[in-house]
C-alpha cells in the first residue's frame, strides 16, 4: 500500500555491518546487475529483483525525509513499477519512439549498516547517460535497503535515488534510475 505511512523509508542504519569480502561481492554484483538489466531495457527482469513489498523513490527535494509530505519525482510500489514497465515495453508507447538508450556507471558501493529490520543499507554512486532524441546525464547518490533470501541472493525493499540535481526542471523522466 503507497501510502502506508508505517513503511520505513529511513537510510540511516540502527548498527553497523561487517560483511565477509565474499557477501561484499555479492552486493556490489547484485548492484551491477541492476544496472545492466535496466541499461539493456530488460525490465520484466529488474522488476523480479524487488521483494514484493518493495518501494522505488526519487525525492524531489534534498533532504528529504519521506514521500507522504512532499511531493516525490516517483514513488512506487509493485503496482506502479509494473504500470510503468509494462508502458514502456508498449511498441505503440509514442514516448518510446525512438526507446531511451542509457548506461549507468555504479561505483562507490558501501555497506553502511542494517536498519530495524535486519535490511541490509547499502550506498552507491550513480553516473547515468541517457539518450531519446538528445543526451542527458543524471548523477545521484543511490540508497538500496536489501533483504537476503533463502538462497543466498537479494531482493530489493527500498531503492531512493538522490539526485544531484532533483529540484531541477526535468522533461519527461520515463526509464528508472
Amino acid at each position: 500500500m503507497l501510502l502506508d505511512r508505517t513503511f520505513d523509508v529511513s537510510t540511516v542504519p540502527v548498527a553497523g555491518a561487517s560483511l565477509p569480502a565474499e557477501a561484499l561481492q555479492s552486493v556490489q554484483q547484485f548492484l551491477f546487475h541492476e544496472a545492466r538489466l535496466l541499461d539493456e531495457r530488460r525490465f520484466d527482469e529488474w522488476n523480479q529483483l524487488w521483494a514484493e513489498d518493495g518501494r522505488y523513490w526519487v525525492p524531489r527535494r534534498h533532504d528529504q525525509e519521506n514521500p507522504f509530505d512532499h511531493v516525490s519525482l516517483f514513488w512506487e510500489d509493485a503496482m506502479l513499477r509494473d504500470v510503468r514497465v509494462r508502458r514502456l515495453n508498449h511498441e505503440h508507447n509514442w514516448s518510446q519512439q525512438p526507446p531511451t538508450r542509457a548506461s549507468r556507471l555504479v561505483g562507490n558501493v558501501m555497506v553502511d549498516g542494517v536498519d530495524a529490520a535486519g535490511h541490509l543499507i547499502v550506498r552507491s554512486s550513480l553516473q547515468m547517460t541517457e539518450w531519446r532524441l538528445e543526451q542527458r546525464q543524471f548523477g545521484a547518490t543511490v540508497f538500496h535497503k536489501l533483504a537476503a533470501t533463502d538462497d543466498g541472493g537479494w531482493k530489493i525493499v527500498l531503492k531512493r535515488v538522490n539526485l544531484v540535481n532533483c529540484d531541477g526542471v526535468f522533461g519527461i523522466l520515463e526509464v528508472f534510475f
